[in-house]
């Protein structure tokens, strides 16, 4: 702990663990550090969805091998699962409102590379015959899914101490000061390279910099229902996205949709909206009747990020060598692992599969705006 390490990671979500797995992959002595345990905030309490229907069309591709690497996860995360399903994907219409912005949607979908097609109500009460009557239209993905976010943490770390990294849960990173000593709750850590993975608490700590990056903090509400008898077969949403639908192998029903809650950056949740509670269950029960008869187990709270352009904010940091964001990406437990990989191969002087999506864009056009 005395010498420098290659890189330290600061932030231990899906996006942090999978960065830090893959640099120390690529040969770097790497520490991760978290002020809780790893994927204990919004990695391990969000709905687990692996969708190309509600990722935005920009990450589509990055979706779509993310998809890949989650199905195959023992296979580069050694002795981890998240339990990933693959099964369709439901996104139905019932109002031509929700039709038109269906269309649009997969259209753009669509030449994003996300194998999305348009189904009639009928066509899709035979995919997923618990669905409601009255569906206009609906977009049908093969390619869909479904983990146990809770398992995340577990499943990621058997493979980051196999592969050397150095895990620090439980240690707050107070400040940074020269280049890079992370002033810590267990005293200062160094590196000669730096990630920021923290999610909603980016803006906090690329501001350790000197740098100020706006992040809007979103507070979505999810509801499990108890064990029931199989009602669904599809990870099903409504087109105006207010609706995640998914049955779990016990029997649960776990329902989402982006209703907010109370809380924020600081306080985290705080409390479900009563309002927004029954808005969401309610439409879960009218877009599959049989939900009516489950009864609510509980009902809790998880953080999101989300950038001004609602796009990424992956890549190096400028004015500042060897320093590098992760985060704030939309889907973000769809497309996490992909998204680590390819920062690890930037990082370690590789070309990255696909595109980054570096803050510059972010920073400038809050300069335009001032």
């Amino acid at each position: 702990m005395t010498a420098p390490f290659d890189c330290a990671v600061v932030g231990a979500g899906v996006m942090g663990c999978a960065t830090a797995l893959f640099l120390a992959k690529g040969g770097m002595r790497v520490v991760l550090l978290d002020r809780g345990e790893i994927c204990r905030e919004a990695s391990g309490v969000n709905a687990g969805t692996l969708t190309m229907q509600m990722t935005r069309a920009a990450l589509i591709p990055y979706a779509l091998r993310a998809h890949e690497m989650w199905m195959r996860m023992p296979e580069w995360c050694p002795g981890g699962s998240v339990i990933a399903t693959a099964c369709p994907g439901l996104s139905v219409a019932f109002t031509e409102g929700e039709a038109q912005m269906l269309e649009e949607r997969a259209r753009i979908r669509r030449a994003a590379g996300a194998p999305i097609e348009l189904i009639t109500g009928r066509q899709a009460q035979a995919i997923e015959p618990g669905l409601a009557d009255g569906v206009l239209l609906a977009g049908h993905c093969p390619i869909d899914g479904f983990a146990s976010a809770y398992l995340t943490g577990r499943a990621f770390r058997p493979a980051l101490l196999e592969a050397g990294v150095a895990l620090l849960e439980n240690t707050p990173v107070r400040g940074i000061s020269g280049h890079f000593v992370l002033e810590t709750s267990a005293g200062p850590v160094t590196a000669r390279r730096l990630v920021l993975a923290g999610g909603v608490w980016l803006e906090d700590m690329v501001g350790w910099l000197g740098i100020t990056l706006p992040i809007k903090v979103l507070i979505n509400q999810l509801v499990v229902t108890e064990r029931m008898k199989p009602v669904m077969r599809t990870v099903l949403g409504v087109a105006s996205g207010l609706l995640s639908l998914k049955q779990y192998a016990n029997g649960t029903v776990l329902i989402g949709g982006g209703w907010q809650g109370i809380g924020d950056r600081v306080r985290g949740g705080i409390a479900v909206k009563p309002e927004n509670f029954l808005g969401n269950v309610r439409l879960a029960a009218h877009t599959v009747p049989a939900l009516r008869e489950a009864r609510i187990v509980r009902s809790w709270l998880g953080l999101e990020a989300e950038t001004a352009d609602a796009l990424p904010a992956i890549g190096a940091i400028p004015g500042v060598d060897d320093a590098w964001t992760i985060g704030s990406v939309h889907s973000g437990y769809t497309s996490g692992p992909y998204m680590g990989k390819i920062l690890a191969q930037a990082i370690l002087g590789q070309d990255p599969d696909l595109p980054l999506f570096p803050i510059d864009r972010l920073l400038a056009a809050q300069r335009n705006a001032a």
